[in-house]
């Protein structure tokens, strides 16, 4: 969110990214690292922008170096950091500052919907070539469990997701974790900042043919959508606007093929009787 304050505004003085480096003593790359995020702040090179982009209203000019301080304070998930790879660091503060994320899944329900013992098993089935002691897994899960009080704080994040009825037939865990998960989702679903699709398997083909991804979008008009789409090895984040357009046409025409979130519950609950 500052850095692109500071973007706007270094565009709006007409000044470029080598002249605004040199004002605070580093180098346009800096600049350019500093306007994406990508690295700390110091509240003394901010100010020194501020003072470049002849910023006279003291009240912003506070503003905006308490959001330098707020920056570079460590976010509760960093605890986690030792067992989760630097790409997916990221995705975590995407994820808290995120006002409405739309999500698609094929194989597994989302993550912002899994029961604990279910996490656990999608947990130890990641690292089944090496299994993790037993202390890292149920860490894992608190940091999965803590990720989810989104939407439930005060002020909650709205979730979209469209899942395919595949994921949800799959006894990840066994079929005891399975119902538990999906009596969980039936619970869910009736939540008002939740929204919950199944695409069923008479749908046929669908849009989607990459897998899984999803969509963020935030709050404060600064910041763009981010794309975010995992693999196994490593996360992309896309934010050009052809691409985030090609990936929310591909999502609505995923709630489209999908059945309508009044379908869910009796899916949900004929797939439950399934497992009786």
């Amino acid at each position: 969110m500052l850095g692109a304050h500071l973007r706007r505004m270094r565009e709006d003085a007409n000044i470029s990214r080598s002249d605004a480096g040199w004002a605070i003593r580093g180098s346009e790359s800096k600049i350019s690292r500093l306007e994406l995020g990508r690295v700390g702040f110091k509240t003394r090179d901010v100010d020194d922008l501020l003072t470049l982009y002849k910023l006279a209203d003291p009240e912003e000019r506070a503003r905006l170096l308490d959001l330098a301080q707020q920056a570079n304070n460590p976010g509760w998930w960093q605890r986690y950091d030792d067992l989760t790879p630097s790409w997916f660091h990221s995705y975590l503060g995407l994820e808290v500052a995120a006002d409405l994320i739309r999500t698609f899944e094929v194989q597994f329900v989302p993550g912002l919907l899994q029961t604990p013992e279910y996490a656990r098993a999608v947990t130890q089935l990641g690292h089944a070539e090496a299994p993790l002691p037993t202390a890292e897994v149920e860490r894992l899960v608190a940091l999965r469990v803590s990720r989810q009080e989104i939407l439930t704080r005060t002020k909650p994040a709205r979730l979209w997701a469209v899942i395919d009825e595949a994921a949800l037939r799959r006894p990840i865990g066994g079929q005891a974790v399975l119902r538990d998960q999906l009596e969980h989702l039936v619970e869910l679903a009736r939540q008002p900042n939740i929204t919950l699709q199944i695409i069923p398997f008479s749908a046929g083909g669908y849009a989607a043919t990459g897998g899984a991804f999803s969509i963020l979008r935030f709050s404060d008009t600064d910041l763009p959508d981010i794309v975010y789409i995992e693999h196994l090895t490593s996360a992309v984040y896309l934010d050009k606007r052809e691409d985030l357009d090609k990936y929310v046409v591909t999502m609505d025409a995923l709630s489209i093929a999908a059945g309508t979130p009044r379908e869910t519950e009796n899916v949900l609950t004929t797939i439950i009787k399934t497992l009786d």
